[in-house]
């Protein structure tokens, strides 16, 4: 690995993709420390010290920090996001959007277009709550959060707000066209891991006050490596489906004949499921917080992290979102029809709708196993800082995202370092037999 490492800064054109990429990361993260006006920062640290295990420090989490100081970038590039999948399952009910989606490069375009449109509004909406929520904050101490509220106040940070999530859009997309590695993941990934310093000053702190000792912590140390290991299996785990393509004679040539495979991913979702089960499951507490009534303080209670009716229900809405996005992203009918328009068939299955009805069951099976597999990754953590005061660095979600996106960046980079390669043997190899 490490001399994969220096074989990419030996290629000048991959070595000017990430030095890119680094400091368009840099950017963002410059960017997280810029702060919104009208803002009483230490009103609104005092605020957010009292909401964690809520779903604003969830959000905060993919944000960087930038949510908890209310920096140009507080809602990071969560709208973004939302107006993808928004999107992606519009396209399943609208026929305009399908059909869009079926034209290749153009359609695709067209729908990054429409994206960027809803981002702009989902950010404009969110930003506007987000400045009527901050006029009824205060500090525990009593001090307000905005010590001068009105609409002067609501549109500064509408345009604030939005103007830093079309930005941060626009990076993402920077580096996914000129960078390395998928800029918004990147985005995410870099806002997650940012607090990975802090975490471990924190870790070392404890283990001198004596309150973590030296064998937990090797434990500890041993644990993530298993479980990124095995997050890195699972992520990489693929069901091949074997595929045959018949012989056809067209003029005087032969088309066809050879045999290749359908990859079905175990975990065909993604990290989908466990930010929607979590945004979802952490919404009661995030309401409690500003509403004092005993009922809602009594569902608070019940659905906080660790106890059985929260891994219940996060492990049953992971499961659900596992089967439904994938039923969103992945339709056994087309695969099934297109095989069949180019005379491929599934060996010893007959082609057309039994060869669907095998492609949907097979995948059926896989996406019950990595719903289990997300279900443990989620709420392990959980129950490792809660029964057992492991300092754990992020949840399982962060987790997730973190291998995952480093697994594609490092793909992209090997996919660089083979294509040079090939490169150089073709410029400089010479063919048995020739002068």
């Amino acid at each position: 690995m490490i001399e994969g490492f220096q074989n990419a800064f030996k290629i000048p054109e991959l070595k000017r993709r990430i030095l890119f990429t680094l400091a368009l990361l840099g950017v963002y993260r410059i960017g997280t420390h810029i702060p919104t006006p009208g803002i009483d920062g230490q009103a609104l640290a005092s605020f957010f010290s009292n909401t964690q295990g809520t779903l604003l420090s969830f959000f905060d989490m993919f944000s960087g920090g930038a949510l908890r100081r209310l920096t140009v970038f507080a809602l990071g590039i969560m709208p973004y996001i939302s107006a993808s999948i928004i999107l992606e399952l519009l396209t399943v009910v609208v026929p305009y959007l399908e059909k869009l989606k079926k034209e290749g490069e153009q359609g695709r375009k067209k729908i990054t277009q429409y994206t960027r449109y809803g981002t702009v509004i989902l950010s404009s909406i969110q930003a506007l709550g987000i400045s009527f929520g901050l006029e009824n904050m205060q500090s525990p101490t009593g001090a307000l959060v905005v010590p001068h509220p009105g609409w002067g106040f609501r549109l500064m940070t509408v345009l604030t707000l939005t103007a830093g999530t079309a930005f941060l859009m626009w990076l993402g997309e920077q580096i996914t066209e000129r960078g390395i590695g998928n800029g918004i993941s990147l985005i995410i990934f870099a806002g997650i891991v940012a607090g990975m310093p802090s975490a471990g000053l924190n870790t070392w702190r404890l283990m001198q006050s004596g309150e973590l000792q030296p064998f937990v912590m090797l434990l500890l140390i041993a644990m993530m490596v298993v479980v990124v290991g095995g997050i890195v299996f699972m992520e990489s785990g693929h069901r091949r489906i074997p595929i045959q393509y018949a012989k056809r004679v067209v003029g005087r040539r032969v088309y066809g004949g050879q045999s290749t495979h359908l990859p079905l991913k175990v975990n065909t979702s993604g990290v989908i499921p466990p930010i929607f089960a979590s945004s979802i499951i952490l919404f009661p507490a995030t309401i409690a917080n500003f509403i004092s009534h005993p009922w809602m303080q009594a569902i608070a209670d019940n659905l906080t992290p660790g106890t059985l009716l929260h891994t219940l229900v996060e492990v049953a809405l992971i499961v659900f979102f596992c089967y439904f996005y994938t039923a969103i992203i992945f339709n056994p009918v087309d695969v099934a029809d297109n095989m069949k328009k180019y005379g491929g068939f599934v060996p010893g299955i007959r082609p057309g709708k039994r060869t669907a009805e095998y492609i949907d069951r097979v995948l059926t099976r896989l996406t019950f196993a990595g719903a289990i597999y997300l279900s443990i990754i989620v709420v392990m953590p959980t129950y490792l800082v809660r029964y057992f005061n492991v300092p754990f660095f992020f949840g399982g979600t962060g987790l997730l995202i973190v291998v995952g996106v480093a697994m594609d960046t490092m793909q992209q980079i090997e996919s660089h370092l083979v294509m040079r390669h090939y490169e150089s043997f073709i410029k400089k190899g010479r063919i048995r037999g020739r002068r």
